[in-house]
């Protein structure tokens, strides 16, 4: 009798936790839906919907190369400059090593590498550390931090 009592409370317990824990991973898994759906956008050209990702807020920072951009349309144009003007491509990208560290409900920090692979043999990449707030339109880059190596 007590081995059936320890296993319906065990089947309870995990009952209990199992949505409890899922709750937990779903705002993780919207993070990184953000990021993959940045990705998508990137290789299929498409640089607006790839700056979906983004706050789209005056108060959007981008650190990268010692420089400091700040605004979602500066932000847009530096990329613009850089991936699209001529005799620059894209290329596709992919993110690597994911760390995603929630801190809160609304908040979210991410590690990771990022490599883009051109066809014209240029292939960059670095690491890149974000921080995503949660809005009403979704989870949104508010701050990125990258690096080429």
């Amino acid at each position: 009798m007590t081995s059936v009592f320890n296993l319906l409370a065990s089947v309870l317990v995990v009952a209990i936790l199992q949505p409890t824990l899922a709750a937990q991973k779903q705002p993780e898994q919207a993070v990184r839906a953000v990021l993959e759906a940045q990705a998508a956008a990137w290789n299929h050209g498409d640089l607006n919907g790839y700056m979906k990702g983004y706050w789209t807020s005056p108060e959007l920072t981008f650190y990268s190369g010692g420089t400091v951009t700040k605004g979602w349309q500066p932000t847009v144009e530096r990329y613009r400059k850089r991936y699209q003007s001529k005799g620059n491509e894209m290329g596709q990208l992919a993110f690597r090593d994911l760390q995603i560290a929630m801190l809160g409900n609304d908040a979210a920090f991410v590690r990771g590498g990022w490599q883009l692979t051109t066809a014209s043999g240029k292939n960059p990449g670095g690491l890149f550390t974000l921080v995503l707030r949660k809005f009403p339109v979704g989870w949104r880059i508010v701050h990125d931090h990258t690096s080429a190596w």
